[in-house]
């Protein structure tokens, strides 16, 4: 398979050595936003882990040109609609994870599920932390806000702050620490008890192999998708 990598930070590094290892090949590298998009039109496939300011445009590229599209860029969510109008408007093939790491995924869904036992009990209070290095460039985490709206789904809460929250809100802290890959918390909170489930990262290995499992799943399918698509998840 051929990948394209558009943005070649400490994430399209990693993504590139694991699909190396995997048998692949990195056919076309975009790096920052003034490179050109010369020769994407030989790849089979591209994953986009640039910057905010880049998704769209290289999103938008990539279904103009027939080439299904990876991105775990967050920061830019608010054309998230207009690129699922476009997929779908040019056949295209497009997954988007605010976290592609398999055991994120995996914790995505037992977060929903605790929302779903937990939604009767209104004596608790929910709140999420996420700690990630001091390079991100997005607060909270792109990971957090789906771990928030997985709640809403299965619960009385229907919006998330990063301000002191109101009774129908999650509050979401976000910490920045020097050389941490990622930390979510869940914590339902009562006056007599706490309930936690917690995933830390070790390293980027486990989202650099999440895109390339997806970049491998989605070649040769049309539509809009999700990691749960890809890890079969749906049916739990």
């Amino acid at each position: 398979m051929k990948i394209a990598l558009l943005g070649y930070g400490k994430m399209g590094k990693v993504i590139e050595r694991i699909a190396l290892e995997r048998g692949h090949e990195i056919a076309f590298i975009k790096a920052s936003a003034n490179d050109s998009f010369n020769g994407l039109e030989k790849v089979d496939v591209a994953i986009d882990f640039s910057v905010p300011s880049s998704a769209v445009e290289n999103i938008s590229t990539c279904f103009k040109n027939n080439i299904p599209v990876i991105s775990g860029t967050t920061g830019w969510l608010e054309h998230y609609n207009d690129m699922v109008a476009l997929a779908k408007q040019t056949n295209g093939a497009f997954i988007y994870g605010s976290n592609f790491s398999l055991g994120v995924n995996i914790f995505f869904q037992l977060n929903e599920y605790l929302a779903k036992m937990m939604a009767n009990l209104t004596q608790y209070n929910v709140a999420i932390e996420e700690i990630h290095h001091t390079q991100k460039l997005d607060a909270p985490s792109g990971t957090a806000i789906s771990l928030a709206e997985g709640i809403m789904q299965h619960s009385k809460f229907d919006a998330w702050t990063m301000e002191k929250p109101k009774s129908n809100e999650i509050e979401i802290e976000a910490k920045r620490i020097e050389n941490v890959p990622g930390t979510h918390i869940i914590k339902y909170q009562s006056e007599v008890d706490t309930i936690e489930i917690e995933h830390i990262a070790h390293s980027r290995e486990g989202f650099a192999l999440g895109a390339v499992v997806a970049a491998e799943w989605i070649l040769g399918k049309k539509g809009v998708f999700t990691m749960k698509d890809v890890l079969n998840l749906n049916s739990i």
